[in-house]
């Protein structure tokens, strides 16, 4: 079976928050001044990212994903079940929340909510979120977005480089500007806004919301998740485990010279490289890795090993 890393185009999608570090920071052809989001492992067909090397160059994940399940270890599902993005929020994001799996089922008519997480790769001084809110029910939370009291409903973090969240389906939340983030997902594009700070999309009218909608998803009480990080230091490099739900796992690995053969324990591996240069072994073969790149390491390889000075954030379905 094909051991081939799938090295893949980023899709690139311009919002009215968003600036130009995924062309300063990442290098990447943006299509305008205005560029937030950097879908690098999509197979999503809002933003499908293509495949840029071996037999199956030119062809989108999701084709690959169609035709070649093989390559994913005979995944379970219909649609490839994760999304990586970086965001670039020059400002503020929309306070939002997403559905779980049955809501979005049911009333949008997609495959998957949206239970996501966020590495801060980078960031301003001082620079925040807005994670949770203040309500202890539903209907105190209902009451305060009717009367739009924003300042005592919605709780602001400050954030840091390296900081990680959580982000379960139903929590409230926005990024703010001066931040830029790594977005791991499932593979889903269905936001609800419940407050945008009364400001114009680029058609110069308000953008939509969707008050009902996140009155119905968001969690009541919000509840901060627990998060127990499991690090294996090695000579040469050092594994983080940030997150294992019952969705995916997501994981930080630091290089500093050599990391030793990493034997599979995964169905296929999602890999993002956040800075640095380096090298991917696999077998015989060596792939040069740089800071920006997005691959999908397929199941068929046993294991793999690094070199060079590398950060990256590496994911994989459970």
């Amino acid at each position: 079976m094909d051991q081939t890393p799938l090295f893949l185009k980023p899709a690139l999608h311009e919002k009215i928050w968003g600036g130009t570090k995924l062309r300063d920071q990442f290098g990447y052809d943006i299509p305008s001044e205005h560029t937030g989001e950097c879908w690098g492992i999509s197979a999503h067909p809002n933003g499908p990212a293509v495949i840029k090397n071996g037999t199956l160059a030119g062809k989108t994940l999701a084709e690959a994903w169609t035709a070649h399940r093989e390559l994913f270890g005979n995944y379970k599902g219909d649609h490839f079940p994760l999304l990586t993005k970086i965001l670039d929020a020059r400002t503020d994001l929309s306070v939002q929340v997403h559905p779980d799996d049955a809501y979005a089922q049911e009333h949008e008519h997609v495959p998957f909510g949206k239970t996501e997480c966020w590495y801060v790769i980078d960031c301003d001084p001082d620079s925040e979120i807005v994670y949770g809110h203040t309500a202890p029910t539903r209907e105190a939370f209902a009451q305060a977005v009717h009367e739009k009291k924003w300042d005592s409903l919605l709780r602001r973090v400050k954030v840091k480089p390296g900081d990680f969240f959580f982000v379960p389906s139903g929590t409230i939340h926005a990024i703010c500007g001066g931040c830029v983030i790594l977005e791991t997902q499932q593979s889903s594009d269905t936001t609800y806004r419940v407050y945008d700070y009364d400001r114009p999309g680029i058609d110069g009218k308000p953008r939509e919301l969707h008050i009902q909608q996140s009155i119905d998803c968001a969690n009541c009480p919000h509840v901060d998740p627990e998060l127990t990080y499991k690090v294996l230091q090695k000579a040469e490099a050092k594994f983080t485990e940030l997150l294992r739900c019952d969705l995916f796992t997501v994981s930080h690995w630091e290089i500093r010279g050599h990391a030793d053969p990493i034997k599979k324990n995964w169905p296929f591996l999602l890999m993002s490289v956040l800075d640095g240069a380096g090298s991917l072994v696999i077998g015989s073969e060596r792939y040069d890795l740089k800071k920006g790149d997005h691959l999908v390491v397929p199941s068929a390889v046993p294991e793999l090993a690094l070199d060079g000075t590398l950060d990256l954030i590496v994911s994989n379905p459970v």
